[in-house]
């Protein structure tokens, strides 16, 4: 087996991304034969240091890809994801799977019986789903440390975090472990750890991409290493499934027609601060605004868009999430509770102390502060803004500090309240080397809008992607 214009190597194959593979299958270059076997071998070398995955399926993988294999040579395969190799997360359900949630309590459990909408989507396109990613106890932190799974290191520095709760899956991604994965994302949770990864990610508008169980805030998203691959990713998972009944119709033609026309006469905000928690370090403002510019040189208006918020809405997070917390874990022993990383234990024994009225007015705070975001970022077609406040932390800490558990969510998490659709690209890299996430913030339903402007910023960078391992 030889790729045209490379050595006949399997890291070759890892390298291509999942349009390159599709085209390969097509003209027979190679098969998904070669592919996957080639993406298990470099798994059995890499994830020992880097921990992504905690489940290999590799004899189901290998006889999923003989079968695209058959279907690519009598030229009919089976969808646009035909015989690509795609990880999924923890906590999403695929019949015959484990479903820990991250948490050591759950390890016990047995296979999930169904499949969850994106892992239905998946199959039914002729995906490869050959592997569940590591994630933190019930996706409760933004980092890559779990009670069941250990920690995920970042293939881009072994000693820096992934950041979460999708944190094998950008570890994967990074260390060219197949071309894409799917996470979910309740404050952050595809964002953060793509922007620490160097990777792109989308969490869409809330609804169009089905999940279950429904939620109003959390969303399974598509990563990826380039927007290409990532809008290809979306297209698959974004098809309706009833089981959700919060989920939205089918997005139409007209949706991306509405932006073949470029940036031009787009109004762009750049945003500094939330108004609230920690802000961005220097490299991660100076990428927000060097991304903006882009968009400017493409023709849009570009202005500065002053802080979201004027007053903190992080303390009614934590009311709010805390019962959610200590409901999670109510059925278990307290032996098991125990078990939960450490970095919880406050937030669930709060939470068990939440009253109604607390919980009630908690929820009057945060619709307060989704009216007033939705408000000040309507007069946009896109805001520009920072993923994280920091470049990277330590592999083994929660969070950046671990007694503010919520600050590596300031810029992410109002955007699941709103259910605005939020994506992520590489800006560059940061004296440390470790990459610098931008994010593109848009409307709710104008989720093309943001993959077009993020898509054209990435590709006028051009950054020269040396990914790591």
């Amino acid at each position: 087996m030889t790729i045209p214009g490379n050595d006949a190597l399997p890291s070759d194959l890892c390298a291509l991304s999942a349009i390159q593979l599709a085209k390969g299958y097509a003209r027979h270059d190679f098969s998904p034969l070669d592919v996957m076997q080639a993406v298990l071998e470099r798994t059995t070398r890499l994830n020992p240091s880097i921990n992504a995955f905690f489940y290999i399926d590799a004899e189901g993988a290998l006889a999923a890809a003989r079968r695209s294999s058959e279907r690519w040579s009598r030229g009919a395969p089976q969808g646009s994801l035909d015989g690509i190799p795609v990880s999924i997360k923890d906590s999403i359900a695929v019949a015959g799977t484990p479903m820990r949630r991250g948490a050591a309590p759950f390890r016990n459990r047995g296979p999930s019986t169904f499949n969850a909408p994106p892992a239905a989507r998946l199959v039914e396109s002729g995906a490869i789903l050959f592997a569940k990613t590591t994630m933190p106890d019930l996706g409760l932190l933004a980092s890559g440390v779990s009670s069941a799974h250990g920690v995920t290191s970042n293939p881009w520095n072994l000693a820096h975090n992934t950041g979460g709760s999708s944190s094998g899956a950008a570890a994967a991604l990074a260390a060219r472990l197949g071309p894409l994965s799917v996470g979910s994302d309740l404050g952050g949770s595809v964002r953060l750890p793509a922007a620490l990864c160097g990777l792109t990610a989308l969490k869409p508008t809330q609804g169009r991409i089905p999940h279950l169980p429904p939620s109003p805030y959390r969303s399974a998203g598509p990563m990826a290493r380039s927007m290409g691959d990532l809008s290809m990713l979306f297209g698959v998972l974004s098809l309706p499934d009833a089981r959700d009944y919060g989920s939205l119709p089918a997005s139409s033609p007209d949706d991306r027609r509405s932006v073949q026309h470029g940036v031009k006469g787009w109004r762009i905000g750049i945003l500094e601060s939330m108004g609230f928690g920690p802000r961005a370090e220097e490299p991660i403002l100076r990428a927000v605004g060097k991304t903006a510019r882009l968009l400017g040189d493409a023709g849009a208006e570009v202005c500065p868009i002053g802080p979201l918020l004027d007053f903190d809405p992080t303390g009614a997070f934590e009311t709010v999430f805390g019962p959610r917390a200590f409901h999670e874990v109510a059925h278990l022993s307290t032996e098991e509770r125990h078990q939960i990383h450490p970095a919880l234990h406050g937030l669930i024994t709060g939470g068990a102390k939440v009253d109604a009225e607390q919980l009630l007015k908690a929820g009057d705070e945060l619709e307060r502060a989704k009216a007033t975001v939705t408000e000040r970022t309507l007069p946009f077609d896109l805001i520009v803004a920072p993923t994280t406040h920091v470049v990277g932390f330590p592999a083994d800490r929660a969070a950046p500090d671990e007694r503010r558990l919520l600050d590596i969510t300031t810029y992410t998490a109002m955007f699941n309240q709103t259910g605005q659709p939020a994506a992520v690209i590489c800006g560059g890299l940061a004296e440390n080397g470790l990459p610098v996430g931008v994010q593109f913030i848009g409307r709710r339903h104008e989720d093309f809008r943001v993959l077009h402007a993020a898509a054209l910023c990435e590709a006028t960078l051009a950054l020269p992607m040396a990914w790591p391992m």
